[in-house]
């Protein structure tokens, strides 16, 4: 029962935090939605602090092991579109307002400078993901080629409530297709 009042809590607090923001959720708020008591939440987790970070650290598993998934299965040659079409589906399900990470940088910078650094160093496991992957595919300059991939995905994230789900999962993907295609061209 205890395993699952925790899951419940975090997606609770995981659902409000995204929709509402970290500091505009109350811990109130997230009891009743989860149906536990003050205490249940207070047994789990010291601090509102502490249940951010662990909201965090739970959602930036389940996109890396997405990511991993994708990337294992790919066949050669097609790992770094496989990371993308990961990132744009994980996107479509669960990040139609943008990152959570990103929000939580923004939110923290200046409040706890250790949820700011746990969600920097989430964003920074993506770029190593994207290196990861087209060391897998073989592409030439990868240093430059993952930081320009990496900021269209994190652009494709600032993007979503502005452009809208369809025209950023279709321009991410063409974006970086175009990409690996122009560093194809250049090289020796």
């Amino acid at each position: 029962m205890t395993s699952q009042k925790r899951t419940a809590l975090l997606d609770t607090a995981e659902r409000l935090f995204y929709q509402q923001g970290f500091h505009a959720t109350g811990i109130d708020r997230i009891v009743a939605d989860a149906g536990v008591v003050r205490m249940t939440l207070y047994n789990h987790f010291p601090s509102k602090g502490d249940l951010v970070a662990a909201v965090l650290k739970d959602r930036h598993t389940r996109f890396l092991a997405a990511l991993d998934e994708a990337m294992e299965l790919a066949a050669d040659g097609e790992v770094t579109l496989a990371l993308v079409d990961a990132h744009n589906r994980w996107n479509r399900a669960f990040s139609q307002r943008g990152c959570i990470q990103g929000k939580a940088m923004s939110e923290f910078e200046a409040h706890n400078a250790d949820i700011h650094q746990q969600a920097v160093q989430a964003k920074k496991d993506v770029l190593g993901r994207v290196e990861s992957a087209l060391a897998r595919d073989g592409l030439p300059d990868q240093e430059a080629l993952s930081r320009r991939i990496f900021l269209v995905l994190e652009g494709s994230n600032a993007a979503l409530p502005v452009l809208g789900m369809k025209a950023v999962l279709e321009d991410t993907r063409s974006a970086i297709e175009e990409l690996i295609r122009f560093v194809r061209l250049k090289a020796p």
